[in-house]
This record gives C-alpha cells, structure tokens and sequence, in this order.
C-alpha cells in the first residue's frame, strides 16, 4: 500500500466544468442555460445548435469528464491520496447546486476546486468563481451550512499539462506527408475571447493588472514550441490564433480567427499546418466543430495539408499534476514549505484570486477568491 499523502486541510475536490448536452432533446435546454438572462428566441438557439445535432445532439465534453474522473481517482489511488473526487457543471446535469448539497450532505468541509479551464479570464475563471457563489447562496437558503471552498491555481504552465500537448504536436508533425513535414507552421489555437475581457484578465504577478489571458498563452506556446524543436531538429515558425467567436460582431474580438489565418499561411506560400489547441483541456464541441469541421474544412478547400493535434484529456500527466496542485496548495493553506511547478517565464500563478480579478461588466459575488463573501 502506498503512504497516505497529506491533503490537510482538504476533505474533497470537486470538478467543475461547462456542461453539455447528451441527446438532441438536451441541445436547447443547455443552450437556454449557457445564455440565461440574453433573452435569445428559442429559434435562434435551434439555429446555434446545429453544431451539436451534426454530432447527434451529443457534447463529448461529459465522456471527457468522466475519463478524468477515472483517471484522477486511478492516480489518487495508487499515490495513496485519500481525497474523495466529485464532478459537478454549470450549465448540465450533473448540475453544480446539486453536486455541493450532496457534498454537504457527505461532510465535506474544505473542498478544493479544479476547473476545466487552465488559464486566467473572466469565462474561464471568475465566472466559474461566480457560479459557486451563487450555488453556495442557495444551499444557505436552503438551510445547509455551505463548505470552505479555495480553487487550484492556473495549471496552464504546469509540466503535466504542457508535456502531453508536446507529445500530440509531435505525433501531428510526424503524421504530416514527408514532403510537407518540415515546412510545416504550428497554428496554436484558443477559444476567442472580447478584447475589454482581454485586457483585464489577470493580474500577472510583477507584471500588473490585466492582459494574463493572452500573456499566458504566448508563455505557453513558447515552452511547447520549444520542446517540439528539441524533438525534432527543426525550428517551425508559430502564431498564436483564435477560434470558436461568438459575439455581436460590433464587439472587438481577439484576431486572427483559425479560418483567416489558414488562408494567411496558404497565400505566403506555408505547405502545412498543425493546429494545436492548447486553449483547451479536452476534445469538446469547440475543438471537433471548430477545428476538426470548419477549419479542416477550410484547408481543404484551400488544398492546404493540416493536422490537429491532441488535447491533453485525461493523460495520466494531467491527473498526476492535478495531485501535485492538490499537495502544493494543502501545504500553503498548512503552513508548510512548498516549491510550486511552473515552466515558462511567468512562474506558477496566484493562489488566491485578488479583489478585482478578471472583472465582470456588471459586479457579482464570487466565491474561492479574495473577496468571497464564503471566507
């Protein structure tokens, strides 16, 4: 049996994703909750969620889940970790509120949060910190005592999330026909996000307020860029683009979008390109329409050689890293030293969300930051 690791003052972590539907009838139920409170007409919705009815009506973001859970729990396991793991959305059954209250109900006091979501913005962070506001009120409303609830870091630069990602790009290069191979450019993609939300994502320790979303991901794209040269001898030129826009076009947007940029490369003469969607941890509904239908697509009408690299899923890197996060952010909270894992240039981020952080247009409670109303 392997020694039991000390996760004190942890009793529970929770996994914390988006949500999608699991059958055509669920499309524009989900959709109805992903944009509550816009007042979109039900027939705008069917039209959104044609994406989803060319797979059946079925997110693969749920199965994705699920194999982290397994593979989380397989690693806790095996490391002696005795942290019970729990999966709750925002948008999809199983529903966060009802995750929490069954948590409550099971004892759990310190519950350590993993999103799905690796790097700093308003949707991929305080939104997320927003909904477990708003499922703690309830639960107060209800009569429960809500739990003490911290989230892990941002693990965008953490080894065990950037070393699969290494791994996929160069099985994508490899897979690319030998005449193109080394000519080859490496598009790295993330979901598109407005550039006010751009500018006040953050902050980046010693670097100020704002601007941490795309700063991460150039990091990011950096370390990656660089360990495929050390893999493969050859120095490819990169980008940073974005994919999956889905705002009022009046709105600015982070450029260049995945399709332009195709057929940027295509007219400068580039043979081919890997897309690598290090924006996103698993193989959802942005990353099979987006990239794996309408840009495949688009190369293919240009007759541009591309290839789309893996997401990092459910590697057992990934679970071991969510373990170290656990262990590293348990012996902060105790008091004890602790050495946090980054590669790149900007260092292991906050533990603790600052007041203010990656602000909304319109102030809400969040939870797991500086200034939770649930310290």
């Amino acid at each position: 049996m392997p020694d039991v690791l000390d996760a004190t003052p942890y009793d529970a972590l929770l996994l914390l994703s988006f949500g999608g539907p699991e059958g055509p009838d669920d499309v524009v139920p989900f959709l109805e909750n992903v944009t509550r409170g816009r007042g979109i007409p039900k027939e705008r919705l069917k039209e959104v969620g044609q994406h989803y009815f060319l797979f059946g009506g079925v997110s693969p973001i749920n199965d994705q889940n699920r194999a982290l859970l397994d593979a989380l729990r397989a690693d806790f396991a095996e490391h002696g970790l005795e942290v019970p793991v729990y999966w709750g959305n925002r948008n999809w059954a199983p529903y966060l509120t009802d995750t929490l209250r069954e948590m409550v109900r099971d004892g759990r006091r310190r519950v350590l949060v993993l999103a799905t979501s690796a790097y700093a913005s308003y949707s991929g962070c305080r939104q997320y910190r927003e909904n477990l506001a708003d499922a703690l009120a309830t639960l107060e409303q209800e009569g429960l005592e809500p739990p003490k609830i911290d989230k892990l870091r941002h693990y965008f630069n953490h080894p065990g999330f950037i070393e699969p990602m290494v791994d996929g790009l160069v099985r994508s290069i490899e897979d690319l026909p030998e005449e193109v191979r080394d000519g080859a450019h490496i598009a790295f993609t993330t979901h598109s996000i407005p550039t006010s939300a751009a500018d006040t994502s953050g902050p980046v320790e010693d670097q100020g307020d704002g601007g941490a979303y795309v700063r991460q991901h150039l990091d990011v794209a950096e370390v990656i860029a660089g360990a495929v040269r050390e893999r493969t001898g050859v120095d490819r030129p990169w980008q940073l683009v974005y994919q999956s826009r889905s705002g009022a076009p009046h709105i600015p947007w982070l450029e260049p979008d995945i399709c332009d940029h195709l057929e940027e490369r295509h007219a400068a003469g580039v043979p081919a390109v890997v897309m690598a969607p290090i924006g996103f941890v698993s193989d959802h509904m942005e990353v099979l329409y987006d990239l794996d239908t309408e840009a495949t697509a688009k190369a293919a009408e240009l007759g541009l050689p591309v290839r789309r690299s893996a997401t990092v899923g459910a590697d057992p890197r990934f679970a071991a890293a969510v373990r170290d996060l656990i262990l590293e952010r348990a012996a902060a909270e105790s008091g004890r030293s602790v050495a946090p894992c980054a590669l790149g240039a900007l260092g292991p981020s906050h533990n603790v969300c600052p007041v203010g952080c990656c602000p909304a247009r319109t102030p809400r409670p969040a939870a797991a930051g500086a200034d939770s109303p649930y310290a």
